[in-house]
């Protein structure tokens, strides 16, 4: 196998390296991935500036862009053949629900996905057990060897930070929801000059049986099928008679 592994924590960071070390198993792993933590870069390309890469080892490159940057330069330049899969993690805590839509993990997965590759976002509810995570993958990635995905599909892993032998079993889900995000954070810099942090993430709202929040409470690994078409395909006909009425005035 030729797997391209990226994430959005940092090449350094701890979640990579072990995914690294349990996939490079399978068969020939590239790494490439941003020089320092980008979370919650999102889809994001890098339009204002050249990206500037280094070598950091055998077959792993940093990248002082985007998860998305990182992906789209693998593919497009860097590598002079298709991998097999596009593998983005372990990320370094959950991406549940509203989570995906802010995660450079997933985003990562996407733009592989964009680009004509397979691809997954394995995400560690927790910083602890990253070895955990890194065997799920790893038969996951086996499986998907022998039965492909659908091609407008990529999965988005959440596992329980949680020895494996303590996992109860895997669980296919939907995206849960969380709450509106809690008030930004106000505070002052040395200098006096006013600065705001971005506040916490919302509690569980939409969290019940079959959602990937519930499925992780109960020490199942969560497997969300994504699609990146975000149309409302269901609202089609209901939008359109509206712009008829509005046409009419």
């Amino acid at each position: 196998m030729r797997i391209l592994i990226s994430n959005d924590d940092g090449i350094f960071a701890e979640g990579i390296n072990t995914l690294a070390t349990v996939l490079s198993e399978l068969g020939e792993v590239t790494v490439v991935a941003p020089d320092r933590n980008r979370s919650g870069a999102s889809n994001s390309l890098t339009l204002d500036y050249p990206l500037r890469i280094r070598e950091e080892g055998d077959r792993r490159i940093s990248v002082d862009g985007t998860p998305t940057d990182c992906v789209h330069f693998a593919l497009n330049e860097w590598l002079d053949y298709r991998p097999d899969i596009v593998v983005a993690g372990i990320n370094h805590g959950a991406n549940l629900g509203d989570d995906v839509l802010y995660s450079g993990t997933v985003a990562a997965a996407t733009e592989g996905h964009f680009l004509g590759v397979p691809a997954i976002a394995i995400s560690l509810v927790g910083s602890t057990h990253f070895d955990t995570a890194a065997q799920v993958v790893k038969s996951i990635v086996v499986n998907l060897l022998e039965k492909p995905l659908p091609k407008n599909k990529i999965l988005n892993i959440n596992v329980p930070d949680i020895p494996f032998s303590e996992l109860k079993g895997w669980k296919v889900t939907r995206l849960g929801a969380r709450h509106r995000a809690e008030q930004m954070v106000k505070d002052v810099d040395p200098r006096g000059k006013v600065l705001y942090w971005l506040g916490p993430p919302g509690a569980c709202q939409d969290a019940g049986p079959g959602t990937d929040f519930h499925a992780v409470e109960q020490s199942l690994v969560s497997i969300t099928p994504l699609q990146v078409d975000l149309t409302a395909h269901d609202a089609l006909e209901s939008v359109e008679l509206w712009m008829n009425e509005v046409g009419k005035k």
